[in-house]
Protein backbone atom coordinates (compact mmCIF):
# COMPACT_ATOMS: atom_id res chain seq x y z
CA UNK A 1 0.00 0.00 0.00
CA UNK A 2 1.34 3.16 -0.98
CA UNK A 3 1.91 5.64 2.16
CA UNK A 4 2.21 9.83 1.27
CA UNK A 5 3.51 12.51 3.63
CA UNK A 6 4.26 16.33 3.17
CA UNK A 7 6.72 17.31 5.61
CA UNK A 8 7.93 20.50 6.62
CA UNK A 9 11.32 21.76 7.89
CA UNK A 10 12.71 19.11 5.51
CA UNK A 11 16.76 20.83 5.84
CA UNK A 12 19.05 18.32 4.18
CA UNK A 13 16.57 15.63 4.18
CA UNK A 14 17.90 13.31 6.83
CA UNK A 15 14.36 13.00 8.23
CA UNK A 16 13.11 12.35 4.52
CA UNK A 17 15.64 9.83 3.34
CA UNK A 18 14.37 7.83 6.57
CA UNK A 19 10.71 8.09 5.61
CA UNK A 20 11.11 7.13 2.02
CA UNK A 21 13.17 3.96 3.18
CA UNK A 22 10.19 3.15 5.43
CA UNK A 23 7.66 3.59 2.18
CA UNK A 24 6.37 7.15 2.60
CA UNK A 25 6.07 8.62 -0.62
CA UNK A 26 6.60 12.76 -0.44
CA UNK A 27 3.94 14.57 -1.75
CA UNK A 28 6.38 18.03 -0.54
CA UNK A 29 8.38 19.37 0.98
CA UNK A 30 9.08 22.61 2.58
CA UNK A 31 12.33 24.04 3.16
CA UNK A 32 13.27 27.90 3.87
CA UNK A 33 16.94 27.54 3.16
CA UNK A 34 17.93 27.28 -0.21
CA UNK A 35 21.30 25.59 0.14
CA UNK A 36 18.82 23.01 2.02
CA UNK A 37 16.52 23.32 -0.79
CA UNK A 38 19.01 22.73 -3.93
CA UNK A 39 20.53 19.33 -1.09
CA UNK A 40 16.97 17.89 -1.40
CA UNK A 41 16.91 18.16 -5.43
CA UNK A 42 20.92 17.52 -5.97
CA UNK A 43 19.68 13.91 -4.31
CA UNK A 44 16.16 13.56 -5.14
CA UNK A 45 15.24 16.12 -8.39
CA UNK A 46 12.01 14.34 -8.24
CA UNK A 47 10.50 15.57 -5.03
CA UNK A 48 8.16 18.27 -4.33
CA UNK A 49 10.52 20.84 -2.77
CA UNK A 50 8.64 24.57 -1.90
CA UNK A 51 11.26 26.64 -0.90
CA UNK A 52 9.48 29.18 1.94
CA UNK A 53 8.49 29.83 5.11
CA UNK A 54 6.20 27.24 6.74
CA UNK A 55 3.90 30.12 7.74
CA UNK A 56 3.46 30.60 4.57
CA UNK A 57 2.40 27.06 3.68
CA UNK A 58 -0.59 25.82 3.65
CA UNK A 59 -1.49 22.15 3.77
CA UNK A 60 -5.22 22.10 2.83
CA UNK A 61 -4.79 20.88 -0.78
CA UNK A 62 -3.37 17.98 1.40
CA UNK A 63 -6.07 16.24 2.93
CA UNK A 64 -6.26 12.15 3.65
CA UNK A 65 -2.25 12.29 3.55
CA UNK A 66 -0.61 9.63 5.64
CA UNK A 67 2.02 11.25 7.08
CA UNK A 68 2.57 15.03 8.47
CA UNK A 69 6.70 14.77 9.63
CA UNK A 70 8.77 17.60 10.30
CA UNK A 71 12.04 18.66 12.52
CA UNK A 72 11.07 22.28 14.14
CA UNK A 73 13.48 24.63 14.78
CA UNK A 74 15.76 23.58 17.73
CA UNK A 75 16.85 26.80 19.08
CA UNK A 76 13.92 27.52 21.25
CA UNK A 77 14.33 24.48 23.10
CA UNK A 78 17.91 23.81 23.23
CA UNK A 79 20.38 24.52 26.15
CA UNK A 80 23.25 26.01 24.23
CA UNK A 81 20.51 28.90 23.65
CA UNK A 82 18.34 30.66 25.90
CA UNK A 83 15.52 28.09 25.82
CA UNK A 84 12.65 30.67 25.51
CA UNK A 85 10.51 27.77 24.10
CA UNK A 86 7.17 29.01 22.57
CA UNK A 87 8.24 32.90 23.18
CA UNK A 88 11.20 32.48 20.95
CA UNK A 89 9.85 33.90 17.63
CA UNK A 90 11.48 30.55 15.84
CA UNK A 91 9.09 28.41 17.48
CA UNK A 92 6.89 26.57 14.86
CA UNK A 93 5.11 24.09 16.54
CA UNK A 94 1.70 26.30 16.44
CA UNK A 95 2.74 26.36 12.36
CA UNK A 96 2.96 22.68 12.68
CA UNK A 97 -0.52 22.23 14.78
CA UNK A 98 -2.22 24.47 12.29
CA UNK A 99 -1.22 22.15 9.14
CA UNK A 100 -2.28 19.40 10.95
CA UNK A 101 -5.58 20.79 11.67
CA UNK A 102 -5.43 21.80 7.58
CA UNK A 103 -4.47 18.20 6.26
CA UNK A 104 -5.82 15.64 9.25
CA UNK A 105 -3.39 13.40 8.09
CA UNK A 106 -3.22 9.55 9.72
CA UNK A 107 0.17 10.11 11.55
CA UNK A 108 1.96 12.59 12.51
CA UNK A 109 5.92 12.73 13.61
CA UNK A 110 8.01 15.93 14.82
CA UNK A 111 11.53 15.92 16.43
CA UNK A 112 13.53 18.14 18.15
CA UNK A 113 16.07 18.59 20.83
CA UNK A 114 16.31 16.59 24.15
CA UNK A 115 16.02 19.91 26.06
CA UNK A 116 12.27 20.05 25.04
CA UNK A 117 11.60 17.31 27.08
CA UNK A 118 13.18 19.23 30.25
CA UNK A 119 10.43 19.78 33.07
CA UNK A 120 10.06 23.59 32.14
CA UNK A 121 8.63 22.64 28.99
CA UNK A 122 6.43 19.93 30.42
CA UNK A 123 3.23 22.82 29.97
CA UNK A 124 4.25 23.14 26.40
CA UNK A 125 4.57 20.07 25.82
CA UNK A 126 1.37 19.05 27.28
CA UNK A 127 -0.37 22.37 25.60
CA UNK A 128 0.84 20.44 22.05
CA UNK A 129 -0.71 16.85 23.25
CA UNK A 130 -4.07 18.33 24.01
CA UNK A 131 -4.18 20.29 20.78
CA UNK A 132 -3.76 16.87 19.00
CA UNK A 133 -5.98 15.34 21.22
CA UNK A 134 -8.59 17.98 20.22
CA UNK A 135 -8.23 16.88 16.64
CA UNK A 136 -8.80 13.31 16.79
CA UNK A 137 -5.27 12.04 18.10
CA UNK A 138 -3.38 10.22 20.60
CA UNK A 139 0.28 11.61 21.05
CA UNK A 140 3.37 10.72 22.72
CA UNK A 141 7.30 12.24 23.94
CA UNK A 142 9.05 9.85 23.66
CA UNK A 143 13.58 10.24 24.37
CA UNK A 144 15.14 7.86 21.01
CA UNK A 145 19.13 7.95 21.03
CA UNK A 146 20.51 7.51 17.24
CA UNK A 147 23.17 5.31 18.94
CA UNK A 148 20.55 2.60 19.30
CA UNK A 149 19.43 2.56 15.95
CA UNK A 150 23.07 2.34 13.88
CA UNK A 151 24.17 5.79 14.24
CA UNK A 152 27.65 5.65 15.28
CA UNK A 153 27.01 8.56 18.27
CA UNK A 154 24.39 9.30 20.92
CA UNK A 155 22.34 12.04 19.75
CA UNK A 156 19.42 12.14 21.55
CA UNK A 157 16.35 13.61 20.20
CA UNK A 158 12.73 14.17 21.53
CA UNK A 159 10.21 12.60 19.15
CA UNK A 160 6.88 13.37 19.00
CA UNK A 161 4.15 11.20 17.71
CA UNK A 162 0.67 11.58 17.10
CA UNK A 163 -1.99 8.62 15.54
CA UNK A 164 -5.64 8.28 14.97
CA UNK A 165 -7.37 6.34 17.31
CA UNK A 166 -8.20 3.32 14.96
CA UNK A 167 -4.30 2.62 14.34
CA UNK A 168 -3.12 3.35 18.01
CA UNK A 169 -3.20 -0.44 18.83
CA UNK A 170 -1.31 -1.33 16.51
CA UNK A 171 2.19 1.19 16.94
CA UNK A 172 4.76 0.38 19.26
CA UNK A 173 7.91 2.49 19.39
CA UNK A 174 10.89 1.20 17.43
CA UNK A 175 13.03 -1.25 19.63
CA UNK A 176 16.69 -0.48 19.60
CA UNK A 177 18.78 -2.29 17.35
CA UNK A 178 20.39 -5.79 18.82
CA UNK A 179 24.04 -4.54 17.75
CA UNK A 180 26.17 -2.28 19.43
CA UNK A 181 26.73 0.77 15.91
CA UNK A 182 30.21 1.03 14.51
CA UNK A 183 32.42 2.73 16.92
CA UNK A 184 34.23 6.12 14.92
CA UNK A 185 37.16 4.34 14.30
CA UNK A 186 35.48 1.61 12.81
CA UNK A 187 33.18 3.77 10.42
CA UNK A 188 35.89 6.42 9.45
CA UNK A 189 38.60 3.78 9.27
CA UNK A 190 38.33 4.19 4.93
CA UNK A 191 37.89 7.53 4.74
CA UNK A 192 40.65 8.65 7.42
CA UNK A 193 42.97 5.63 5.20
CA UNK A 194 41.77 7.29 1.79
CA UNK A 195 45.30 9.27 1.06
CA UNK A 196 47.79 6.31 3.04
CA UNK A 197 48.16 8.45 6.52
CA UNK A 198 50.47 5.63 7.79
CA UNK A 199 49.25 6.30 11.56
CA UNK A 200 45.39 5.30 10.60
CA UNK A 201 45.61 1.97 12.44
CA UNK A 202 47.12 3.23 16.20
CA UNK A 203 44.05 5.92 15.36
CA UNK A 204 41.27 3.90 15.04
CA UNK A 205 42.63 2.27 17.98
CA UNK A 206 42.22 5.29 19.71
CA UNK A 207 38.65 5.86 18.30
CA UNK A 208 37.02 2.59 20.06
CA UNK A 209 33.63 4.33 21.45
CA UNK A 210 30.69 6.31 19.73
CA UNK A 211 31.04 9.58 19.22
CA UNK A 212 29.68 12.36 21.22
CA UNK A 213 26.95 14.39 19.64
CA UNK A 214 27.65 16.07 16.42
CA UNK A 215 26.95 20.20 17.18
CA UNK A 216 27.94 22.96 15.54
CA UNK A 217 26.68 25.00 12.24
CA UNK A 218 24.89 27.20 13.87
CA UNK A 219 24.14 30.49 12.03
CA UNK A 220 25.40 32.64 14.98
CA UNK A 221 28.09 30.59 15.83
CA UNK A 222 30.26 31.02 12.81
CA UNK A 223 32.80 28.74 11.11
CA UNK A 224 32.26 24.89 11.03
CA UNK A 225 34.00 23.06 14.16
CA UNK A 226 32.76 20.04 16.31
CA UNK A 227 31.23 23.06 18.64
CA UNK A 228 32.20 24.22 21.52
CA UNK A 229 34.65 23.92 24.51
CA UNK A 230 33.05 20.38 26.21
CA UNK A 231 32.25 18.48 22.57
CA UNK A 232 35.97 19.43 21.59
CA UNK A 233 37.32 17.88 24.28
CA UNK A 234 35.06 14.83 23.91
CA UNK A 235 35.91 14.70 20.37
CA UNK A 236 39.72 14.56 21.64
CA UNK A 237 39.12 11.63 23.60
CA UNK A 238 38.48 9.71 20.09
CA UNK A 239 41.52 11.84 18.70
CA UNK A 240 39.78 13.88 16.51
CA UNK A 241 40.08 17.50 16.48
CA UNK A 242 37.35 19.53 16.83
CA UNK A 243 38.25 22.99 16.14
CA UNK A 244 37.48 22.91 12.29
CA UNK A 245 36.73 20.58 9.19
CA UNK A 246 39.01 19.61 7.19
CA UNK A 247 39.27 19.85 3.38
CA UNK A 248 40.69 16.09 2.66
CA UNK A 249 41.55 13.07 4.80
CA UNK A 250 45.23 13.29 6.47
CA UNK A 251 47.87 12.69 3.93
CA UNK A 252 50.43 9.78 4.27
CA UNK A 253 52.78 11.30 6.86
CA UNK A 254 50.55 13.25 8.88
CA UNK A 255 51.22 13.51 12.69
CA UNK A 256 48.44 14.71 15.48
CA UNK A 257 44.86 14.53 15.51
CA UNK A 258 43.40 14.47 12.45
CA UNK A 259 40.32 16.64 11.54
CA UNK A 260 36.88 15.33 9.90
CA UNK A 261 35.96 16.14 6.49
CA UNK A 262 32.19 17.09 5.60
CA UNK A 263 31.68 13.11 4.31
CA UNK A 264 32.70 12.05 7.14
CA UNK A 265 30.43 14.09 9.72
CA UNK A 266 27.77 13.27 7.06
CA UNK A 267 28.74 9.20 7.76
CA UNK A 268 28.45 9.98 11.74
CA UNK A 269 25.32 11.26 11.19
CA UNK A 270 23.85 7.98 9.59
CA UNK A 271 23.92 9.47 5.56
CA UNK A 272 25.12 7.17 3.15
CA UNK A 273 28.41 8.04 1.25
CA UNK A 274 26.01 8.33 -1.64
CA UNK A 275 23.86 11.20 -0.50
CA UNK A 276 25.70 14.84 -1.51
CA UNK A 277 25.54 18.63 0.23
CA UNK A 278 25.13 21.64 -2.01
CA UNK A 279 26.83 24.74 -1.23
CA UNK A 280 30.58 25.57 0.29
CA UNK A 281 31.87 24.11 3.80
CA UNK A 282 30.64 25.97 6.63
CA UNK A 283 27.18 25.99 4.49
CA UNK A 284 27.24 21.95 3.91
CA UNK A 285 28.47 21.43 7.70
CA UNK A 286 25.52 23.40 8.70
CA UNK A 287 23.31 21.16 7.24
CA UNK A 288 24.94 18.17 8.15
CA UNK A 289 24.72 19.20 11.74
CA UNK A 290 21.09 20.05 11.71
CA UNK A 291 19.99 16.74 10.73
CA UNK A 292 17.84 14.37 11.77
CA UNK A 293 19.92 10.63 12.01
CA UNK A 294 18.03 8.93 8.50
CA UNK A 295 18.16 5.39 10.39
CA UNK A 296 16.31 7.17 13.37
CA UNK A 297 13.62 8.28 11.31
CA UNK A 298 13.47 4.95 9.08
CA UNK A 299 13.11 3.34 12.51
CA UNK A 300 9.87 5.30 13.72
CA UNK A 301 8.35 5.77 10.01
CA UNK A 302 8.54 1.91 9.89
CA UNK A 303 6.60 1.41 13.25
CA UNK A 304 4.23 4.37 11.54
CA UNK A 305 4.08 2.32 8.42
CA UNK A 306 2.97 -0.73 10.39
CA UNK A 307 -0.07 0.96 12.66
CA UNK A 308 -1.77 2.37 9.17
CA UNK A 309 -1.25 -0.48 6.83
CA UNK A 310 -2.03 -3.42 9.62
CA UNK A 311 -5.61 -1.40 9.50
CA UNK A 312 -5.95 0.07 6.58
CA UNK A 313 -4.53 -3.42 4.24
CA UNK A 314 -8.08 -4.97 6.07
CA UNK A 315 -10.49 -2.03 4.27
CA UNK A 316 -11.85 -1.42 1.29
CA UNK A 317 -11.17 2.15 -0.45
CA UNK A 318 -14.69 3.51 0.25
CA UNK A 319 -14.32 2.33 3.69
CA UNK A 320 -10.85 3.80 4.24
CA UNK A 321 -12.38 7.19 2.39
CA UNK A 322 -14.92 7.25 4.96
CA UNK A 323 -13.04 6.99 7.82
CA UNK A 324 -11.33 9.71 7.04
CA UNK A 325 -14.66 11.64 6.53
CA UNK A 326 -15.54 10.99 9.77
CA UNK A 327 -12.22 12.04 10.75
CA UNK A 328 -12.55 15.52 9.08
Amino acid sequence: MALTSIEICAGAGGQALGLEQAGFTHEALVEIEPLACNTLLLNRNEWNVIRGDVKDFSALAYGGIDLLAGGVPCPPFSIAGKQLGPNDDRDLFPEALRLVEECLPNAILLENVRGLLDDRFKTYRNEITARLVDMGYVAEWRLLNASDFGVSQLRPRAILVGLREEFVPNFSWPKPNRFAPLTVGQLLYDEMASLGWEGVDEWARKADAIGPTLVGGSKRHGGPDLGPTRARQAWAKLGVDGLGIADFPPQKEFVGMPRLTLSMTALLQGFPASWHFAGKKTGAYRQIGNAFPPPVARAVGQAIAKAITSVTSAMTVNEVKEVQRRAA
